[in-house]
């Protein structure tokens, strides 16, 4: 794995809850996004300022990672037998950069769990990693660092 060693954008997330979201499209069923490139001033020759304001590429990731991550919080806290706090929050930050002349991402997700006991918080933290898909596909891949949050 090559290292970041300067991000140039971060798209972050927040994600509440632990059951499975339900995201709608158009009456169609499908979903109409138009996208945006972080504008990366310097980055190569790559400048995007003409760019209307939408999502990146990197805040999509984040969430559709931090809700298939929360819904396996979700279900590893239920395997273990463990009532979450109603304010349970994940928290995804991808971040886009350099590492010499190529690029990468990165990502940190930060499991917020007030009042649990952090050992169990770590723990169902890792058996979520271990659920979730968005996790099995980067574990390898990317730099992911997994942060628990008790107070």
């Amino acid at each position: 794995m090559s290292k970041i060693t300067k991000v140039l954008a971060t798209g972050k997330t927040r994600t509440t809850g632990t059951d499975a979201a339900v995201f709608s499209g158009n009456h169609e069923g499908q979903l109409d996004i138009h996208l945006t490139s972080p504008n990366i001033a310097g980055a190569r020759e790559h400048r995007f300022d003409a760019i209307e304001a939408h999502p990146t590429a990197e805040q999509l990731f984040a969430g559709a990672w931090s809700a298939c991550y929360s819904a396996a919080v979700g279900i590893s806290a239920k395997q273990l037998k463990v009532t979450l706090p109603a304010d349970t929050a994940v928290e995804i930050e991808v971040d886009l950069g350099l590492g010499g002349n190529e690029y990468f991402i990165q990502a940190r997700i930060n499991l917020i769990v007030p009042g649990i006991d952090p050992e169990l918080a770590i723990k169902i933290a890792h058996a979520a990693d271990a659920l979730c898909p968005y996790s099995k596909a980067t574990k390898g891949n990317i730099d992911v660092a997994l942060n628990v949050v008790t107070a």
